[in-house]
């Protein structure tokens, strides 16, 4: 039977009402919204009004109309960054940054805005007061990955929003391995943009992602077409969420997306946290008393994101997870995780990790079972 280790992938298998929302919605609905007014239009726009103001709970956005909907977490970034910045302006991010920053970031260099990455500890922490000693007149953001996809390590957001709010410098945040797991308020912690997937903590389907962006700020369009609105002129709506939202949604994933968000909601994030950094736990203190074995990131009994990465002497990661998989049906995620900046800071570029992540639905048994499954491949080296 198979062990699902790689929910900072994609979370599996996703709460019942995921699928039940899904079928329920091709089934009966289907219509595309904001292009008609007759019922199936209507209600599909009535899924995803619903699926905005769940979010909107979650998150403690006055207006559900600054959130918009996209593909994933990258699109959320690349409109997030290429919407706001322009040549002269600078930004400051970090050594930890997932390449959905990191790409974007490299091709606005390009472009004549200038970026400085601060450092990290080698646990993958970042210090506020190197965010703040980093930035400049012309700073127009500063830009952070709040829980390390590679060693689960969460950045100090409301130190931070703290600064940047102080400075005037506008705060994007990118909780694509946070939100769902750890409370997110944009108001508490000063996030002007606050960027997610749908499919992983937020536990919905794949092909939907979340861009917050705060009332006092525009953001240049990444892409434009029909909205359902203002249909009799050629120019892009200005209005939100129309102005960023171009052509038609994946209703049906937002049908699913909304249905985990009530599940979250009726759930509480408080017991799916704890229950996470459980098996988070467990991992670490067993693999840690492996010979050969070496951990990355923050201790076991710092909080953290429910990511477990290690490497063992004399194996690639790559094959250990082929064991892992082949041999004791584990799955599980080697390499570099799309975050070649963070290996650079934890020491493990280029060969990258092991990674282990559980999710709400990973038990005890299971995770027991991945270190015995590590115990016996150290054992056979």
């Amino acid at each position: 039977m198979l062990t699902y280790l790689d929910n900072a992938a994609t979370t599996f298998p996703k709460p019942e009402c995921v699928y039940t929302a899904m079928d329920a919605y091709y089934r009966a609905y289907g219509g595309n919204p904001g292009r008609g007014s007759h019922r199936l239009a209507v209600e599909s726009d009535r899924v995803i009004a619903q699926c905005r103001q769940r979010l909107a709970r979650l998150w403690n956005v006055a207006d559900p109309a600054r959130l918009v909907f996209g593909l994933n977490c990258t699109q959320a970034t690349n409109q997030a960054l290429k919407g706001l910045l322009q040549p002269g302006d600078h930004l400051v991010s970090t050594m930890m940054e997932h390449n959905a920053v990191a790409r974007p970031l490299r091709r606005l260099e390009a472009e004549g805005i200038a970026v400085t990455r601060v450092a990290a500890s080698p646990e993958g922490l970042v210090d506020p007061a190197d965010i703040e000693a980093a930035l400049r007149p012309e700073t127009r953001m500063v830009a952070v990955n709040h829980g390390s996809n590679v060693c689960g390590t969460l950045q100090p957001l409301s130190e931070i929003g703290r600064v940047c709010r102080a400075r005037g410098v506008r705060f994007m945040v990118d909780a694509a391995q946070t939100a769902g797991v750890f409370p997110l308020d944009v108001q508490a912690q000063n996030i002007d943009l606050l960027c997610c997937s749908g499919h992983k903590g937020l536990l919905g389907p794949t092909g939907v992602g979340a861009l917050y962006v705060a009332p006092d700020l525009a953001l240049k369009s990444l892409i434009e077409g029909g909205t359902g609105s203002e249909s009799e002129s050629d120019v892009q709506p200005h209005d939100m969420p129309a102005c960023l939202e171009s052509g038609t949604p994946n209703t049906v994933g937002l049908a699913g997306l909304g249905a985990s968000l009530a599940y979250l909601l009726e759930r509480g994030l408080d017991g799916i946290r704890e229950h996470e950094a459980a098996l988070t736990r467990l991992l670490l203190t067993g693999l840690r008393e492996l010979p050969g074995v070496t951990l990355y990131g923050p201790p076991p009994e710092t909080p953290r994101a429910p990511v477990v990465s290690f490497n063992l002497e004399g194996w690639d990661p790559n094959d250990i997870a082929t064991v892992l998989d082949q041999q004791f049906e584990i799955a599980c995620r080697p390499g570099l995780h799309c975050a070649p900046l963070a290996h650079q800071t934890l020491g493990t570029f280029p060969q990258g990790t092991v990674r282990l992540s559980p999710g709400f639905s990973t038990t005890e048994a299971e995770c027991a079972r991945a270190v015995e499954a590590v115990r016996q491949i150290a054992a056979a080296s």
